[in-house]
């Protein structure tokens, strides 16, 4: 009877252990990030946003671009709306992915969208192609370029807040990026090192607008302005203009071009910085890489990349088709 009752307590034990162990794994650990935390890629969210992509058309194994995605949710599948913006001329197209629970995915720019460069919106839909909140999309990309330059970078993720109404009669919609909605997007970026290109470095700068019908097209950049500071705390104004809705350029003297250029502002052994904005407060993202051959041999010298800091917010929208997923 003895043993009988220790072996009726030992069972009693691990099943209180197992429905402890199950308690705590039944949720992960730790407080989700609010649906209204700023656009983010250290977060999930229900929209997010590639910030370039590219492959060559001729030799797509020196430039390309390899996307991931990934549904965090373990409960819920979801439809996934992917517009690729060709970011010279604005205009669109696009495709859908389908995630079940729990899945990841990955496809190269090269077998999607051969020859462009652009970026990528990525928004959360559900049976009948309408925007859902789903803030459990998260992803990243590794791009190359046959210049040298190469990063990983993590997609921006916007929460959603409160989706608009839309149901299956419903062609086309806008979506707000106001904190009531989606969350904002950035009217100011920063970077936040500049090294000094009389040491080697070339830096890549890479901006996007990400606003417009992506129906018809995404909206060009116009006028962007912005500040160069060396590390002596002096601020150089400069201005360029572009009817495209993403810029690529190396830095240099000619872009920016400051007044004095920017290999007297930031010389051989010095860093500076840099933000950028429009007048009329469009919404910025992008990405900054950087490239020094002597990077295996110099202890000073490095290479790779990140998406732009955000130092200020906008309202802004986006529209888009509505169309049931092929799924």
């Amino acid at each position: 009877m003895r043993t009988s009752r220790r072996f009726s307590s030992l069972a009693l034990i691990l099943t209180a252990l197992t429905l402890t162990s199950a308690s705590v794994f039944a949720a992960d650990p730790g407080v989700s990030f609010p649906d209204d935390s700023v656009v983010s890629d250290q977060r999930a969210g229900s929209i997010l946003i590639y910030n370039i992509y590219t492959s060559s058309a001729t030799s797509p194994a020196t430039e390309n671009t390899r996307i991931s995605i990934t549904n965090t949710s373990t409960t819920k599948a979801v439809s996934v709306h992917l517009f690729f913006i060709d970011g010279e001329s604005c205009s669109p197209a696009d495709s859908v992915l389908c995630l079940t629970a729990t899945q990841t995915a990955s496809f190269r720019a090269s077998d999607f969208d051969p020859g462009t460069m652009g970026y990528i919106v990525a928004i959360a839909t559900d049976d009948n192609g309408c925007p859902i909140k789903h803030n459990f999309l998260i992803g990243d990309e590794y791009v190359k370029f046959t210049s040298g330059h190469q990063a990983n970078l993590g997609a921006e993720a916007v929460g959603a807040i409160k989706v608009p109404e839309c149901d299956d009669t419903t062609t086309g919609l806008t979506l707000n990026f106001n904190d009531s909605q989606y969350g904002r997007l950035p009217a100011t970026v920063a970077v936040d090192n500049l090294p000094s290109s009389v040491d080697g470095n070339n830096t890549m700068l890479i901006i996007n607008r990400v606003s417009g019908n992506l129906a018809v097209g995404a909206d060009s950049l116009g006028t962007v302005v912005g500040l160069l500071y060396n590390d002596a705390e002096n601020a150089f104004s400069f201005s360029f203009s572009t009817n495209q809705c993403q810029l690529k350029f190396s830095v240099s003297n000619t872009i920016p071009r400051t007044a004095p250029r920017f290999t007297t502002v930031v010389p051989t052994g010095r860093t500076g910085w840099m933000k950028l904005f429009t007048y009329t407060g469009a919404p910025l993202l992008g990405a900054v890489i950087n490239l020094n051959q002597a990077a295996n041999a110099s202890p000073g010298a490095f290479n790779m990349g990140h998406n732009l800091h955000k130092l200020r917010l906008t309202n802004s929208s986006i529209t888009i088709p509505i169309f049931p997923p092929n799924c």
